[in-house]
């Protein structure tokens, strides 16, 4: 079985809800996420096959192409994107932090899943847009070297799009600020 993810990103709920109806409707995909996040925007994270979630996102997309903010589809997404999307990680060892943030939820997703495939690094957190007027953020954690190639090779894959905003690389972080976070 070909697991893959994809998401819509809109400017409006109205159409977010008929887009994620749409995808529903397309093809045999199940939603992992649809909600409002800030300021009013809708997403749709789906899962299925890969040609599925592919028809359904492709719908979507098209469909309702005017209010689309983001979108992508991504097969064979990384298996920590998903404890790190419901903040479910259990994390024992923190050695150095990875902060990267974009401008879009579907952006920092893209962005998590190559840094994760790019190096030991273990996703602590992705934080979809919830309380930050759109923006996301994600956190990881690792060897520094690590975290360093993870981070960089998350920001190459995003800033030309426009969505990359800020990173920083906290070594050694202090045990108090991990236990406030984690």
């Amino acid at each position: 079985m070909s697991r893959a993810i994809g998401m819509i990103e809109y400017k409006t709920v109205a159409t977010g809800m008929a887009a994620a109806d749409l995808m529903l409707k397309t093809a045999e995909v199940t939603v992992i996420e649809a909600q409002t996040v800030c300021p009013g925007k809708y997403i749709v994270i789906i899962q299925g096959e890969l040609s599925a979630v592919k028809a359904s996102v492709e719908a979507a997309t098209l469909h309702f192409n005017e209010l689309l903010i983001d979108s992508f589809i991504l097969g064979n997404p990384h298996e920590s994107i998903f404890s790190a999307i419901y903040g479910t990680t259990d994390i024992k060892d923190v050695r150095a932090l990875g902060i990267l943030e974009t401008f879009s939820v579907a952006s920092i997703i893209i962005a998590a899943d190559e840094a994760a495939k790019c190096a030991e690094v273990e996703l602590i957190e992705l934080r979809l847009a919830r309380g930050m007027c759109g923006k996301s953020y994600m956190i990881l954690t690792g060897e520094i070297s690590a975290v360093e190639a993870s981070i960089e090779k998350a920001k190459s894959v995003i800033e030309n799009d426009g969505m990359f905003l800020d990173f920083q690389i906290i070594r050694n972080p202090d045990p108090k600020l991990c236990k406030s976070m984690i």
